[in-house]
């Protein structure tokens, strides 16, 4: 099939994409994939970063499910009643882990002087919906019930994910809201994976889609999530949140993506319904990015990104 988007990159990210190996996922090649990533990450270790301490917990799974491993990131020095972020890894649902993410959350709770946990959340196909988001919601009582300890203050608690973990973090602040266990006060959600019906539009976006993340790939993820083909009309909404057909009552949200991206139409989509809501909606959609960008975080699509992802959390965690 000729590449339609590829002059539509921008320049500075074009070689890198470039050089990029093809990811093709399947049941056979997913234990390979996730070997070479953990060796990739053991290979690269490093110390924490200088003025945070890293420790871990688990988190009681809820029922009868196996407790939640925790990775919690927090400043050494500043105030004690600080804000609570829980950052969901993504990875198509199939793959990732919290630790590869470790140098975000140091990231965040040093810019943000904030407490991040980073659930190690049950993957698909071997763990299927709901295991993951109920992993996520065990690591938000987590955080509720031991905010004294923390130093965090339980009314500022937001979750932030990228991908699949944008997915879950959607998916998990619709749970809360239906619960009405937990409030949340902000969403942060970087190209959030949320609609499964994606692979399946009749009149697919043509420019979207063709690098680092595809429609083939996102096909896999959502059958390894869900065990059925994606569009099945009985799929709950805390599975792929833009099923979901209230979106009142969710808190103020930030999403951005690439105009590339495959789910660029999925997440201005879902940002417009929650404006149709009532919902504080924050959405960027950036001209010449594809999936995952600030995987090179020196772009210059990436730096501005991260720079508005980060002001939109400081005016959330000051209201």
């Amino acid at each position: 099939m000729r590449v339609k988007s590829k002059h539509l990159i921008e320049p500075e990210a074009r070689e890198f994409i470039a050089a990029l190996e093809p990811l093709t996922l399947s049941r056979e090649r997913l234990p390979a994939l996730r070997a070479a990533a953990a060796q990739s990450r053991s290979e690269q270790q490093r110390p924490p970063a200088i003025g945070v301490t890293v420790r871990t917990a688990r988190a009681p799974g809820v029922g009868e499910a196996p407790d939640v491993p925790l990775i919690f990131y927090a400043p050494t020095s500043g105030n004690m009643s600080r804000a609570a972020l829980l950052q969901i890894h993504g990875g198509g649902y199939v793959m990732g882990d919290a630790e590869g993410e470790a140098e975000w959350c140091e990231w965040l709770a040093l810019s943000l002087g904030c407490v991040v946990i980073s659930p190690e959340y049950r993957l698909a196909p071997e763990s299927r919906y709901p295991k993951p988001l109920e992993d996520c919601y065990a690591a938000l009582t987590w955080i509720h019930n031991h905010s004294q300890s923390l130093g965090a203050d339980p009314q500022r608690i937001a979750v932030w994910g990228g991908s699949a973990g944008g997915g879950l973090a959607a998916a998990l602040a619709l749970l809360a809201r239906d619960r009405g266990e937990i409030s949340l006060c902000f969403q942060c959600l970087l190209y959030p994976m949320l609609d499964d019906r994606t692979s399946l539009a009749p009149d697919p976006n043509e420019f979207a889609g063709e690098y680092v993340w595809t429609r083939a790939n996102n096909a896999f993820g959502w059958e390894s999530l869900l065990d059925r083909e994606p569009g099945h009309p009985d799929i709950s909404p805390h599975a792929a949140p833009a099923r979901a057909i209230d979106l009142a009552g969710l808190p103020p949200t930030f999403i951005w993506v690439g105009a590339l991206d495959l789910f660029v139409d999925e997440n201005i989509e879902y940002a417009r319904r929650l404006i149709r809501a009532g919902v504080p909606t924050e959405l960027h959609v950036y001209p010449g990015v594809t999936h995952g960008n600030i995987l090179q975080p020196d772009l210059p699509s990436s730096r501005q990104c991260l720079a508005t992802t980060l002001n939109a959390l400081k005016r959330a965690f000051k209201e």
